[in-house]
């Protein structure tokens, strides 16, 4: 942890929309595994974990002694480093076990999202090449160990470790997360608990595994949504997280007395890194609520375990605010967190600030590809600029905004795509160099497809997308993956899909869609047709069957056009947002 706060203000005001970073604290140039052993040497008592729903608390020397003993029970299973080993679950003290133990191991993590479905885990697990796969059994209404073997019947008479199926040829074992003792067997799938109890915490294959590991080498791949069809595959190594971790952590001032409530998911970079490697750079204390997001569980978290910040998107906030008995709970513990995903609404931010004593609550701004973060704003930013921007470069990056159309870096406060560059750019998307080129130039910049504007001061504010993403509810999603889909149905000719300003989600999804001639299908149909093979927050809320879609002279449509057009129909309004 730095000794001296990072300065980040800008000394004399810009005379052009380019900012570089504070240098004034190192980078970490070690491996996650070696870092993590070290902090755990400083404070082996200090509590490191609790997972509130399973109700289950680690201090950092045995966190450090379970994450070891899976590790060891992972290289048990055949795998070597730079394997691949894909996480399909919600929050819980598995999937941080996985985090560290498959660092320590040197093997890759793939973070799969528990929303996904057929033929997304279908994807996804053969882009990469999963050798391993630990899984919920269940969440809600998601049956996970029935997806896979939907996707994979032959398992039902095959061992775990040596697994073959023709829709999943290189996934050899599935691991699911057993409560103990609970629960039928699996045929051809092994328990969680059963495999911890074959590893060994002092292996000695784990420090001889440790000496061959660099921060350069690959560790993490999650999965963003295609413009061009499926989702790619940033691939990240040890430096990009743990530095953007311990950066974002400093923002906040964390420190091993703070204790940080994370809602958020895992597997996205917000829960994984902002919250799990912050802390564990810090020294603080990682508390899970709940496996999935619940407003009642958080408020109550919050008060029970004394929590000094709170992660959230807006709407996890707002519907913290807006619960029916926020006021019966005692938050003045609170100070600091993240609000990101998506753009928040000021007066939100106000009242978080108010209402639940988050005083030096942060903004944070960045993409998968960046590890997350390139922007945030500290705990000692001033209020009107913590309320209306995502605050300054954060400290080893830099940021610029240029003319999408030149290239050339615009005057401060002109609108501009926002690129950024240095050690949180990731390695690549896997086994997809043409897509990397187009993202990262050769000079290393990667092209965020944000449009955004720069104050003199540096201060960075997000003002529309030159992609046509859309951000549901900290969703990211491309509209192409989606049209992509929705052309399998028979009686669909044509599709676009548009993001509309949603007072709860920030926006919602519609599709236009041209039937093929002589087909009819309902809006209920289509809805079917989507359920269990794409994630439920990619099914478009608002369908319409249309003749055709407007367009330019040359053919090309105009996107703006039909959400114009759709707002109007539906009489929505865009949220005022900092």
């Amino acid at each position: 942890m730095s000794a001296e706060p990072i300065s980040t203000m800008p000394t004399t005001p810009l005379s052009s929309s380019q900012a570089r970073g504070a240098t004034n604290v190192p980078l970490i140039e070690e491996p996650i595994g070696a870092f993590f052993d070290a902090m755990v040497a400083r404070q082996p008592e200090r509590e490191a974990l609790v997972s509130v729903h399973q109700q289950r608390r680690y201090s950092y020397r045995e966190l450090q002694r379970e994450a070891n003993r899976l590790a060891s029970a992972l290289l048990g299973l055949g795998l070597v480093p730079g394997d691949r080993v894909g996480i399909w679950s919600h929050n819980n003290a598995e999937w941080v076990l996985v985090q560290l133990a498959t660092a320590k191991a040197g093997l890759i993590l793939v973070n799969i999202n528990p929303a996904y479905r057929v033929a997304e885990v279908e994807y996804a697990l053969n882009k990469v090449g999963c050798k391993a796969l630990v899984s919920m059994p269940s969440f809600k209404t998601s049956d996970y160990l029935a997806m896979l073997r939907e996707l994979a019947p032959e398992w039902e008479h095959t061992r775990s470790g040596s697994l073959a199926s023709g829709r999943l040829p290189h996934l050899q074992s599935v691991v699911w997360i057993d409560v103990a003792g609970q629960g039928d067997e699996q045929p051809g799938m092994l328990r969680f608990s059963s495999l911890l109890a074959r590893g060994n915490p002092d292996d000695p294959r784990l420090s001889q595994i440790a000496t061959t590991l660099k921060a350069t080498d690959p560790i993490n791949i999650q999965f963003t949504s295609g413009t061009t069809g499926f989702p790619k595959g940033a691939t990240l190594t040890h430096r990009n997280i743990l530095n953007n971790g311990f950066f974002v952590g400093e923002a906040m001032r964390l420190t091993p007395d703070d204790r940080l409530c994370i809602p958020v998911p895992l597997y996205h970079c917000f829960g994984m890194v902002l919250g799990n490697l912050a802390c564990l750079t810090h020294g603080s204390a990682i508390v899970y609520p709940n496996d999935g997001f619940d407003p009642l569980t958080v408020l109550q978290t919050v008060q029970d375990e004394r929590c000094t910040g709170l992660h959230g998107v807006p709407t996890m906030f707002i519907a913290e605010l807006d619960h029916p008995r926020f006021r019966e709970f005692d938050l003045s513990t609170l100070r600091t967190g993240i609000m990101a995903g998506s753009p928040c609404p000021s007066e939100v931010m106000k009242r978080v600030m108010t209402d639940m004593h988050l005083s030096e609550v942060t903004i944070a701004y960045g993409m998968t590809e960046t590890s997350p973060v390139s922007c945030q704003s500290s705990i000692d930013t001033p209020v009107d600029k913590r309320v209306s921007t995502v605050g300054l470069v954060q400290p080893h990056l830099e940021v610029k905004i240029i003319d999408p159309e030149s290239g050339d870096i615009v005057a401060p406060g002109v609108s501009g795509e926002l690129c950024t560059r240095g050690y949180s750019v990731m390695h690549g998307y896997w086994d997809d160099a043409p897509r990397t080129q187009e993202a990262i130039d050769v000079a290393g910049w990667m092209h965020t497809g944000d449009l955004a504007t720069m104050d003199s001061g540096g201060y960075v504010n997000i003002v529309g997308r030159i992609k046509d993403m859309v951000i549901r509810g900290g969703e990211n999603i491309y509209p192409r993956e989606i049209e992509e889909f929705l052309y399998r149905h028979p009686a669909v000719q044509d599709v676009q899909v548009v993001g509309l300003p949603d007072k709860r989600f920030g926006e919602e999804l519609c599709a236009w869609i041209v039937l093929r001639p002589g087909q009819s299908v309902t809006e209920d149909e289509i809805r079917a047709f989507c359920k269990g093979q794409i994630a439920h927050y990619k099914v478009p809320r608002y369908i319409r069957f249309v003749p055709g879609f407007p367009m330019t002279v040359t053919g090309k449509i105009q996107k703006f056009r039909i959400r114009d057009e759709m707002k109007d129909q539906l009489g929505l309004a865009e949220e005022k947002t900092a």
